[in-house]
């Protein structure tokens, strides 16, 4: 007997109205709020955990890595998940290994432990976030997808803006275990409400495991080697260039050979884990480079502010949560506001303005320093934030609209895939470059140790602003086509 009943979409409609699709997408905002949780609240406990584990930085920051790498690579795994076993198994056991790695890390006993709950809770958040994009696209006409689109990223943006807040308060009074508890309500929710609003059937309508083939694990055995070598390489650079340089190539290997692998599945007739079709459509291609430096600067970008708030300006974490908590709630008014933007306007100028936003933000943190008002650097901050507000309820609509229905799924896990992987390099990338530039301008007598280290921010943030003038160029390029009225 199937643990979850089958209730198609059709018999879902007619149960609960023309309304339903709203209600569906409520249901996986909340399994998606959930699998965004772990991803910042239990950051700010490291410190604490590195205690108790009496943990290094090199170990340490396997908390943080072992969530990202098992999140980017999990994403390219939806597509299959969603045809084999349809929306609400997939969505329903990804919210339970969840869950299951919360429970296990709040009550981990050796570092092992807390490692493997980690990396089921980037598992599990890897194969829910591409869902909500999917269903956006199937279940919304056209004239609305941008108003969805930005509802939902309204209740997503709120959870990163909030979560870190309230798991530094966790720690504070409870402990670094309570961290990792903070997702089983939400969880319990999203169990519940896929029940009853999230229907058994695969994307488009088809029964579940009808054309499904079998999962592409050589493919992703390569695909999972070359972002765990590209990654290990950025570790490695602080401490020795040739094993960086290493892995880097047996990186650039493994791509190479999950890309040609790809493209042999494809002339056989047999499904691959990426669709290389998708890269036949401009604004597709397009949608990916936006995507992975966008990825890069706004998780680079993460790291960065607080760290230089801290570290450059010279003042307190609790200060630094504050000042990043305006932008966050900004955020999250900007993108409903575009998102209905969106139904009525080229979503390649908003995601081109987003992105030139962007940029300005980096811009302007070259005249933050000591001594300046914090509310101006709070605005600093808040323009780069309106900026992801134009881009995260745009991007997925200009990337995806032009491709063949069919395909909706794998674009959406695939581009899903390459700004994760942009947001994990984006991290690393931000952490060499300030390293070398601190120890350029360490070396240097004729500098005040101070001003080095703000004029070493400012070269990292140039980095930023260079990349999103790129992005920039991309998203102009990143037309969707003329619309159609729906049947």
């Amino acid at each position: 007997m199937p643990l979850l009943p089958p209730s198609p979409a059709a018999a879902l409609k007619a149960r609960y109205g023309e309304n339903y699709r709203w209600l569906l997408l409520m249901a996986v905002m909340v399994g998606t709020i959930a699998s965004i949780i772990p991803s910042t609240s239990v950051n700010v406990a490291i410190p604490a955990m590195s205690a108790f584990f009496q943990l290094g930085q090199e170990r340490a920051q396997w908390i943080t890595s072992a969530f990202m790498v098992a999140s980017t690579v999990a994403m390219l795994v939806t597509p299959w998940l969603l045809g084999r076993f349809g929306y609400r198994a997939t969505y329903a056991w990804a919210i339970g290994l969840l869950m299951l790695g919360g429970i296990s890390g709040g009550f981990a006993q050796h570092f092992e432990l807390l490692l493997f709950s980690r990396v089921a809770e980037g598992l599990a958040a890897g194969i829910i976030q591409p869902i909500p994009a999917v269903i956006i696209l199937y279940a919304f006409q056209p004239n609305e997808q941008g108003r969805a689109g930005g509802i939902f990223g309204m209740g997503v943006v709120l959870a990163p803006a909030l979560a870190p807040a309230l798991g530094g308060l966790l720690t504070d009074w409870m402990g670094w275990r309570s961290t990792f508890f903070m997702v089983v309500p939400p969880c319990l929710l999203s169990l519940w409400l896929a029940w009853k609003y999230v229907p058994s059937s695969a994307p488009g309508g088809s029964t579940s495991g009808e054309g499904s083939g079998k999962l592409d694990v050589l493919g992703l055995g390569l695909v999972s080697a070359g972002t765990l070598g590209i990654l290990n390489a950025l570790v490695a650079f602080h401490h020795s260039h040739l094993k960086a340089a290493l892995l880097a190539g047996m990186a650039a290997v493994c791509w190479l050979a999950f890309i040609l692998w790809q493209q042999r599945l494809l002339r056989t007739q047999r499904k691959p884990l990426m669709d290389l079709r998708l890269f036949a459509t401009r604004p597709f291609v397009m949608g990916c480079i936006v995507a992975f430096i966008y990825g890069t600067a706004m998780f680079g970008s993460t790291y960065l502010l607080p760290v230089f708030i801290q570290m450059g300006l010279g003042l307190s974490a609790s200060y630094a949560g504050n000042l990043l908590l305006p932008a966050g709630l900004i955020l999250a008014i900007t993108i409903p506001w575009v998102g209905r933007m969106a139904d009525t306007q080229p979503t390649h100028w908003l995601t081109s303005i987003g992105m030139l936003l962007l940029a300005l933000s980096f811009g302007l943190m070259l005249w933050a320093g000591p001594g300046m008002a914090l509310w101006l650097l709070a605005g600093f901050i808040i323009v780069g934030r309106i900026g992801l507000g134009f881009i995260l309820p745009s991007l997925n609509l200009g990337a995806l609209r032009p491709i063949d229905r069919a395909l909706i799924a794998q674009g959406s896990s695939t581009i899903s895939f390459i700004r994760m992987l942009g947001g994990a390099i984006g991290v690393g990338l931000c952490g060499i470059v300030l390293e070398w530039r601190l120890a350029v301008y360490a070396a240097n007598p004729a500098m005040d140790a101070a001003q080095g280290r703000i004029q070493a921010f400012h070269e990292s943030f140039v980095m930023l602003t260079v990349l999103c003038l790129l992005a920039f160029a991309a998203a102009t390029q990143l037309r969707s086509p003329a619309r159609k009225s729906a049947p």
